[in-house]
């Protein structure tokens, strides 16, 4: 890693990426000091192959904002590398990055545009880390679309066969619940029912009709493009009495004359309709994916889903989350636990293995993700697939046929390299 930092620390300075491995070149974009980068180097070095070379994220980004191109960062006189595009969170230079590209590729104005939040160009790079805040989701998103549009365009111009381990276009499908969803639908996979509307569901008012006229009391709202529960809210409505509860990590405040938005990293509920009213019109003005609340196959009263890592075709790792509450991300403190811990039967692991194995085949161009699977309950279960992360192999403490998830993974590449372009 050492070498691969130093390579890394001007921001002029080609990275070599000749020295990789003698058939398949690997490089890795991403954010250098993190754990997925460092897990992935680790498994590397333990198969006995060659680091990856790391592009990160704020050199490429920067390098954009001052005119140069994937061209100027990466000595490219080599042959086709496999990419692997990895998750750009947990640094707040790249965050700031992002949305200063969201402003810069935003086709509306700042003032009614799209997203309830929105900063301009200048806004967005003197911006100062808020621990926990969630900012402009919809203008972040619109960044991190441009980024991989352009990390796919600029390096098929270099390497015209380039392969991706994910494919550019299929992350941005899978970063966004709303059109995952009705991809994967579309394709025949199981997933909750989306809350019907005639009309885009644009605020509160048109949440509380829609639910009404489709008489679905209970619906998880969820952050289009949030990640790790952040945006997600367990929502429902006593259809007799009108009372109304939301629960969820999201906090609010009043700064400055606005509301500004928090990920807790607790539930906390909220049962008061002026904050309710608050909290859906930001999330539908940035945009959520609004869907049936479905109850999930519970252990010992506890609710739980499954994420299932499949990579190369094959489901691996699989995880449980359980809780007992409705949202069970792990880095709520929910417990985890291996499924054969919990006695889940061949019938039910076979289910979400399938399920998950179908949803990965709805995007042939991407070879890895980590699938969350629910199970209804009975004796007769179905599975349904709740979201796509194609950064989902961070599982800690879990292995298959004796690997980790990312030694799994170099491995399978190592015996079948990847053939789409």
């Amino acid at each position: 890693m050492s070498g691969v930092k130093e390579m890394n620390e001007s921001l002029h300075q080609p990275i070599d990426v000749h020295d990789l491995t003698q058939d398949q070149p690997f490089l890795l974009i991403g954010n250098p000091d993190n754990r997925r980068t460092q897990g992935l180097q680790e498994a590397r070095h333990r198969l006995g192959l060659k680091p990856a070379v790391v592009l990160p994220y704020a050199q490429l980004l920067q390098n954009w904002r001052h005119g140069r191109t994937i061209a100027d960062t990466v000595d490219f006189n080599l042959s086709v590398p496999l990419i692997r595009i990895d998750a750009p969170g947990e640094e707040w230079e790249v965050e700031r990055e992002l949305l200063f590209l969201g402003a810069m590729n935003d086709t509306s104005t700042l003032t009614g545009g799209m997203g309830a939040e929105a900063f301009s160009a200048e806004q967005a790079l003197a911006l100062e880390q808020e621990w926990g805040r969630i900012y402009a989701p919809a203008q972040w998103f619109r960044g991190w679309k441009a980024c991989l549009d352009r990390i796919g365009r600029e390096s098929r111009e270099i390497w015209p066969e380039v392969r991706f381990l994910n494919d550019p276009a299929d992350i941005q499908l899978m970063f966004d619940k709303r059109t995952c969803q009705q991809h994967l639908s579309s394709h025949g996979v199981d997933v909750p029912p989306a809350l019907p509307s005639s009309q885009p569901i644009r605020d509160y008012m048109d949440l509380r009709s829609s639910m009404k006229a489709a008489e679905m009391h209970r619906v998880f709202v969820k952050l289009a493009y949030g990640s790790g529960a952040s945006g997600v809210v367990a929502y429902q409505v006593n259809p007799r009495t009108g009372d109304e509860i939301a629960v969820t990590t999201m906090g609010m405040e009043q700064s400055r004359g606005k509301t500004i938005f928090f990920n807790e990293g607790r539930l906390r509920k909220y049962t008061r309709s002026e904050e309710i009213a608050t909290l859906m019109n930001w999330l539908c003005a940035e945009g959520a994916q609004i869907e049936r609340w479905m109850p999930k196959a519970t252990l010992d009263q506890r609710a739980y889903d499954i994420r299932q890592l499949v990579a190369g075709g094959q489901a691996g790792h699989a995880i449980m989350r359980l809780s007992r509450t409705p949202i069970t991300n792990l880095h709520l403190r929910n417990e985890r636990m291996l499924p054969a811990e919990a006695g889940l039967d061949e019938q039910r692991m076979s289910l979400v293995r399938l399920a998950a194995q179908a949803a990965m085949s709805a995007f042939p161009n991407s070879w890895s993700a980590g699938i969350d699977v629910m199970l209804t309950s009975g004796s007769n279960p179905r599975a349904y697939v709740l979201d796509v992360n194609p950064f989902g192999d961070l599982l800690y403490r879990v292995e298959h046929h004796g690997f980790g998830t990312y030694e799994w993974e170099m491995e399978l590449l190592r015996k079948e390299p990847i053939q789409h372009a």
